[in-house]
C-alpha cells in the first residue's frame, strides 16, 4: 500500500472522528443563564440605614462594598462599620470587622475578621470588645460569640472564650476560660 494513501486515510478518518464527536457533544454543552451567579446589585461607598419591623432604627451602616448574595436576599459586607443604637438613649454601638454577612429580615449580623465594638461615646463605663467573629442581633441589641473575646474597660481587662453580650445595658458575660486583670489606674 502507497504510504501517501495510507496517510490520507488516516487524516481522512481522523476528520471523521473529530467531526462526530463535536457533533454529539454539542447537544450535551449546557449553556448557564447569564444571570445566575451573578449579584442582584452591588454598592460602592455607601451609608445605608436599616429599619426594624416598627420602623424604628435597627442599625445604620457604612462600607466600601456591598453586595447581594446571589439566589438569596443576604448581604455580604466589605469592612463594614455599623452603628447599633441603644434602645433607650441616644448612644449607639460602633462596630466594625473585616468581612459581614446581613440575614434577608436584618436580624443577624455576622462579623468576621478583626472586630472591635466600642460602647456609645458618653457610657459610664466605656467597654471596648475585640474578637475574630462576633454575631450581633441588632433588633435585641444582643451579640455573641464562639471565639476568644477580649474586653477593656477603664481599669480592668478581661478575656475568654464565648462571649453573650446586652448591648442596652452593657452587661458582657464571658461564657469559658475567662482571665480578670484589674489596673485601677489605667486608661483605655
Amino acid at each position: 500500500m502507497n504510504w501517501r494513501l495510507t496517510l490520507t486515510v488516516v487524516l481522512l478518518l481522523g476528520a471523521l472522528i473529530s467531526g462526530w464527536s463535536a457533533w454529539r457533544q454539542k447537544d450535551t454543552i449546557v449553556t448557564e443563564d447569564p444571570v445566575d451567579g451573578r449579584t442582584d446589585y452591588l454598592l460602592r461607598d455607601f451609608d445605608i440605614v436599616a429599619l426594624d419591623n416598627e420602623g424604628r432604627e435597627a442599625f445604620s451602616l457604612q462600607a466600601p462594598q456591598l453586595q447581594q448574595t446571589p439566589g438569596a436576599r443576604t448581604l455580604e459586607l466589605v469592612t463594614p462599620l455599623f452603628h447599633v443604637p441603644e434602645k433607650e438613649g441616644d448612644g449607639r454601638w460602633e462596630i466594625r470587622s473585616q468581612t459581614g454577612w446581613v440575614s434577608e429580615d436584618n436580624e443577624e449580623v455576622r462579623l468576621r475578621g478583626d472586630v472591635t465594638a466600642d460602647s456609645p461615646e458618653g457610657a459610664s463605663r466605656p467597654t471596648r470588645m475585640r474578637t475574630e467573629s462576633m454575631n450581633v442581633f441588632p433588633q435585641r441589641n444582643q451579640a455573641t460569640s464562639e471565639a476568644l473575646v477580649d474586653v477593656e474597660q477603664p481599669g480592668s481587662t478581661m478575656q475568654g472564650t464565648g462571649m453573650r453580650a446586652d448591648l442596652d445595658s452593657g452587661r458582657i458575660e464571658l461564657l469559658s476560660k475567662v482571665k480578670f486583670r484589674n489596673e485601677p489606674n489605667s486608661r483605655r
